[in-house]
């Protein structure tokens, strides 16, 4: 059934308890099913394009915080200039009667689902997230490296199913520790599977037990800006468990 579904899922936008569900656990048990959700515009449109190709159904799940962030790398065929790109596709302020879009020839571009990407490489340890927090693992992980000179491996899933369990497994072989990062209620969170995954297969590799940093155990997400950033995680966080993951002892 070759049929895409796009939708926006998480939280970043003070959109309340009706508007700030992470949703790719329910979704990674929808048999049949490929899931994707990018952390960036260009993921976000060769996972698009390679949903679009895959005869099976897939989900592509875009994070609501990253919907207006600009990304470092270009689409192909992307004006390199962000002021240019504006005059080309902005509609202007006033009459817009004459006014028509000159859309920029883009080239195809695919990311394969189920592969991941090392967005960051160390040896100190393993850090696995996507969406929202994967922008928050790469920032942790930059002032780390800067203040105290730890380097991780920070991993983007990109596919929530089929995922690349090649890449965090030769990672954690490495590196003996290991975080998974998302903003899904701790329960019944995605990561929860991945932890098995890695107690089951991976034990013997493990320098210290494995953990995750995940959203809060809430009904919803409140409307208020302090309970939002206190029901999932933010830079804070994420940088006081990878710096605990890395100096816990083992």
């Amino acid at each position: 059934m070759p049929i895409v579904v796009m939708t926006p899922s998480g939280s970043g936008i003070r959109g309340s308890l009706y508007h700030s569900h992470s949703f790719e656990s329910w979704a990674s048990r929808l048999s049949g099913w490929k899931i994707v959700m990018p952390s960036t515009p260009l993921d976000a449109y060769g996972l698009m394009l390679s949903a679009i190709i895959d005869p099976n159904p897939v989900l592509v799940l875009l994070p609501k915080a990253l919907l207006r962030l600009r990304g470092t790398e270009l689409i192909p065929g992307e004006p390199d200039d962000e002021e240019t790109l504006k005059e080309m596709i902005d509609a202007p302020v006033g009459d817009r009667s004459q006014w028509k879009p000159r859309w920029p020839e883009v080239k195809e571009y695919t990311v394969p689902i189920g592969v991941g990407n090392l967005c960051r490489a160390g040896d100190t340890a393993t850090v696995v997230s996507y969406g929202r927090t994967l922008t928050l693992c790469t920032q942790a992980a930059d002032e780390l490296l800067a203040e105290a000179g730890l380097d991780f491996d920070v991993i983007d899933l990109r596919s929530i199913f089929p995922y690349d369990w090649t890449m965090i497994a030769t990672s954690v072989k490495k590196t003996g520790r290991l975080l998974i990062v998302n903003e899904d209620t701790e329960v019944t969170n995605f990561g929860e599977h991945l932890l098995r995954r890695a107690i089951d297969e991976l034990f013997y590799d493990l320098k210290i037990r494995p953990r995750i940093l995940a959203g809060k155990h809430l009904p919803g997400i409140g409307l208020n800006q302090v309970y939002e950033q206190n029901s999932v995680p933010q830079l804070v966080n994420v940088k006081s468990a990878m710096l605990e993951l890395a100096n816990e002892p083992a």
